[in-house]
């Protein structure tokens, strides 16, 4: 991975500037494509003109939500998401984007989180073992791996974050059985720096072509 400079590190420290930048590097890793019939939610948040297959491109969009808006999410949940997720799904709505080692779930666009909540619990069988067993999906695997990747809330650091897991799903369907697969990053801030820096891999300038 190419390492930050101290400016960029420094920069970085700012939570809501790591957010701004982490959404920032969608564009860099997904095509953000948005099809009508395929991906409502992307299509809702698409613009320009159709492509020559009849697609749009999205963009997330800043949209400051109420806190209180986290509660019913909160009310289904063995605890509380990281305080930079919780800060992300409060500041923007996004469609689903594949970040390459992972998809993060879509944060429609609403006046509340409901939306979200539906993403998260939209496989019923998958939503109810991870939260009996102490985690949240939050994402999948990437392109067609329909791994659950979660929060996992029994390793808490002292800022409150997360140990970031993959579990498999066939564990969970075929077997009823919350198995971890593999450590995604041991918090989400660090899957989130993981993230940005992944375009400017193998590029010691970190700034890109």
């Amino acid at each position: 991975m190419t390492r930050p400079t101290n400016t960029t590190q420094h920069h970085l420290r700012d939570p809501l500037a790591l957010i701004d930048r982490f959404v920032a590097s969608f564009g860099e890793l997904d095509d953000m494509s948005a099809n009508e019939l395929l991906d409502p939610v992307a299509w809702g948040l698409a613009t320009g003109e159709l492509d020559r297959y009849g697609d749009k491109r999205w963009r997330p969009i800043r949209m400051n939500t109420s806190r209180d808006a986290l509660e019913p999410i909160y009310a289904k949940l063995p605890a509380r998401f990281p305080p930079i997720y919780e800060q992300l799904v409060l500041s923007y709505r996004w469609a689903e984007v594949d970040l390459q080692s992972y998809r993060l779930l879509a944060n429609p666009a609403g006046p509340a989180l409901s939306g979200l909540l539906e993403e998260m619990s939209k496989d019923s069988a998958i939503w109810n073992s991870l939260r009996a067993a102490g985690y949240a999906q939050f994402g999948k695997g990437p392109d067609m791996d329909y791994d659950p990747v979660c929060f996992d809330f029994a390793r808490r650091d002292k800022n409150q974050d997360c140990r970031i897991v993959k579990i498999g799903h066939e564990e969970i369907l075929c077997h009823d059985r919350v198995k971890v697969i593999a450590e995604l990053a041991p918090s989400f801030e660090q899957l989130v720096l993981r993230t940005i820096y992944r375009p400017h891999e193998g590029n010691p300038t970190g700034t890109g072509t």
